[in-house]
């Protein structure tokens, strides 16, 4: 709980058996966080084992990608908030209470890993992954005329529960791409939204997928096709997000 608030924290796992016990570990030493969930999407063997005697709660999403993990995280919360991490070693639980801070004067705090001072030395955000994600970030502040955006990819995100729940139905995304559909569609929300630099650490474990610069690559090209995607259906989405009750002047206005 955290100034009358009750916190989530979502943990999304594929291949992080090396490093999901101590960042469950880490999170819960901060001794604000009401619950853990671990989502295992179809995880690497072992990954329960390592989670088993956390004080988290697993859950498992048989659907494979990193957006399906997330979803299914989202819709077993019933908290104020929810933290959204990638449990690989990457994130410091610690940022939590910097996100927090933020969320007294915004409702989406998304976090940035692109400012060189809180890059950790062997972190994977070399030039092209570092650059690629800004000039990505910068399409979607100019396309929607919204805040400063300077990374499309960080996964630690802090965001209110009732409105996040209210967009699972709106939801399309099921990989790598999730992170920008769930950003735009804030900004289409009219949510109060802003993005914040976050420290970022060498990955633990087995390589991720934008370890390959290919595949890095990919993910870029479906994370564009999916702006220009939703911008142009930017009135149709904006009525569905009307429709579900998922804009401000429905879930704080009057009841």
């Amino acid at each position: 709980m955290w100034n009358g608030r009750s916190i989530a924290v979502v943990l999304p796992t594929y291949r992080e058996k090396a490093s999901i016990r101590a960042i469950v570990e880490g999170f819960a030493a901060l001794e604000i966080v009401d619950e853990i969930i671990v989502v295992n999407n179809n995880a690497e063997p072992g990954t329960s084992d390592a989670v088993a005697g956390t004080p988290a709660r697993e859950v498992f999403e048989s659907r494979q990608g990193y957006g399906a993990a997330i979803r299914r995280g989202i819709a077993e919360t019933d908290t104020d908030l929810i933290c959204i991490c990638e449990p690989d070693g990457t994130f410091e639980p610690a940022d939590l209470h910097k996100l927090l801070a933020y969320s007294e004067d915004f409702d989406f705090v998304y976090g940035s890993r692109t400012m060189r001072d809180f890059i950790w030395e062997g972190a994977n955000m070399g030039p092209f992954l570092r650059w690629g994600n800004w000039a990505v970030a910068k399409l979607i502040e100019v396309l929607f005329n919204t805040a400063s955006l300077t990374d499309v990819g960080c996964t630690m995100r802090l965001v209110p529960g009732p409105p996040v729940r209210r967009l699972l139905p709106l939801f399309t995304v099921e990989d790598g791409a999730f992170g920008p559909e769930m950003l735009m569609l804030s900004i289409i929300a009219g949510w109060r939204i802003v993005q914040l630099p976050v420290n970022y650490r060498p990955r633990r474990g087995r390589p991720g997928t934008t370890e390959n610069t290919a595949e890095a690559m990919k993910i870029g090209l479906q994370m564009i096709s999916l702006i220009a995607r939703t911008r142009k259906r930017r009135p149709q989405l904006l009525r569905a997000l009307v429709r579900e009750g998922a804009t401000p002047e429905v879930v704080d206005g009057p009841a």
